[in-house]
């Protein structure tokens, strides 16, 4: 029963929104694909008898975090089988990227036709969530098929919290019906008991992110990307990551001026949104400053072509507070996937989506580098480790472009003092890592005890029907 009110409620809310999801289909060329997987569960059949493990990573952060977890469960054991679903297309996009040996398709909607086909036609021996998804349905109808829930890397922010808590009634049961949770902190765990789920239940495993870090500057990835841009060694670059338009234009006019200073200087964009990328570049072009978005130059995997690189990437005429002068061309990134790397390359960063309500980007990316980190004020999303980089001396606080530029100036400036902060930083990330062998452990001890338990059935069946 309470799934057709769900599926009525789901189907409700769909018809109301289609006028809006028809405008970005058509319109804006979005959520084109997987229509098959998402409504009706229409994914490709498993032929193999191979245990299987289906992992749901909602977006790009989540499908990042899969990877350190993914490296630890194909060591422990290579036979088993590993299916990636995600929700968004930029996700997805990642997710095959990452994982190119790997089936990926997109997450069914939770209604119990196309969750039911999903099951049907991959097998699945374990659901494996990435953060959290609830989503009743799909969970409910797991637990109904004995396919055990496991959350990895659980978090509950203050936010979704009090949204729970508002309909504790309606959430609990479907909490109740997760098999285990490896939750990122204490904070969390406790969250998590409090909306009804028992303390055996949920696990503090600590926060797999950490894991997946590269913490090494000269990464291969790093190196072409260096290599791409016409890098010198020690040349000052300035990276400002996961932006909104607000911050992007910030970074810009600090840029203008700190070029003054630093003519050497580079500027690199990488906005949370690629999609609007090209739009940024007309902006910032308008304003006089020259620019070039990253998809101009080669691919990582391809050889640069270069002369054609050193055309694009040769300083340009800027003029600022009436004088004339050649900048380097900012690098907008309009591609998925490159952000890790980019941060590699910086001298000083800025982690976006914190000077508005979005809550604040990863910030961990750059400060496993031992680079100066910066951000804005806004960072419920990471407030627990942005609280310990802050007691530890290990990031600075933006709040305008005043403080933006002097940040910049200072790290460039001041060799010593950007060093300290840079490793105060790293240190805080490795002290956190290990993570993604908890978590390995944690995912093998309940597929084993899900075998153990179908095992035991299977050999009762006989004996009860005599």
């Amino acid at each position: 029963m309470a799934g057709l009110l769900l599926n009525l409620n789901y189907t409700l809310f769909l018809l109301v929104t289609s006028p809006w999801l028809l405008w970005r289909f058509f319109v804006q060329g979005k959520n084109k694909r997987g229509w098959h997987h998402k409504l009706l569960g229409r994914v490709q059949r498993r032929q193999s008898k191979n245990p299987c493990i289906w992992l749901h990573a909602v977006s790009v952060g989540e499908v990042n975090l899969l990877v350190p977890v993914l490296r630890r469960l194909k060591q422990q054991e290579p036979d088993v089988e590993f299916v990636i679903s995600t929700t968004t297309e930029t996700g997805f996009n990642l997710a095959q990227k990452r994982f190119p040996d790997l089936y990926t398709f997109f997450c069914p909607f939770d209604l119990t036709w196309a969750i039911k086909n999903t099951i049907t036609r991959l097998r699945p021996d374990m659901l494996v969530l990435a953060e959290l998804e609830v989503w009743p349905n799909l969970i409910s109808t797991c637990r109904k098929k004995e396919i055990p829930v496991v959350v990895i890397n659980g978090r509950l922010s203050e936010k979704s919290f009090r949204g729970y808590q508002k309909c504790r009634w309606l959430v609990q049961r479907t909490f109740k019906q997760i098999s285990m949770i490896g939750s990122q902190n204490e904070t969390y765990r406790n969250r998590f008991i409090q909306l009804g789920c028992d303390p055996e239940q949920v696990s503090v495993t600590g926060n797999v992110k950490f894991d997946g870090l590269e913490t090494a500057r000269d990464n291969p990835a790093t190196k072409k990307l260096s290599h791409a841009i016409g890098l010198k060694p020690g040349a000052p670059v300035f990276v400002a990551g996961s932006t909104q338009l607000e911050e992007d234009l910030l970074a810009v006019n600090a840029f203008q001026e700190l070029a003054i200073k630093f003519p050497e200087l580079r500027l690199i964009l990488v906005p949370r949104h690629p999609e609007r990328c090209a739009a940024l570049a007309k902006q910032i072009d308008q304003l006089g400053i020259p620019c070039l978005l990253r998809s101009k130059l080669a691919p990582l995997n391809q050889p640069p072509n270069t002369h054609a690189c050193e055309s694009l990437l040769q300083p340009r005429p800027m003029q600022s507070s009436g004088n004339i002068f050649n900048v380097y061309p900012i690098v907008i990134v309009d591609v998925i996937g490159e952000l890790g790397a980019w941060w590699g390359c910086a001298s000083a960063t800025y982690v976006g989506g914190s000077l508005g309500r979005r809550g604040g980007q990863n910030m961990m990316e750059p400060a496993a580098f031992g680079i100066p980190v910066s951000f804005g004020p806004n960072t419920h999303n990471f407030k627990d480790i942005v609280q310990e980089l802050l007691s530890n001396d290990a990031a600075r606080v933006i709040r305008d472009k005043s403080s933006l530029k002097q940040f910049v100036d200072q790290a460039l400036t001041q060799p010593d003092w950007s060093s300290a902060l840079g490793n105060r930083a790293k240190n805080t990330v490795i002290r956190h890592q290990g993570a993604s062998l908890r978590t390995s452990k944690l995912l093998w001890t309940v597929l084993e005890n899900h075998h153990s338990t179908v095992a035991i059935r299977s050999t009762q069946k006989p004996n009860q029907a005599a």
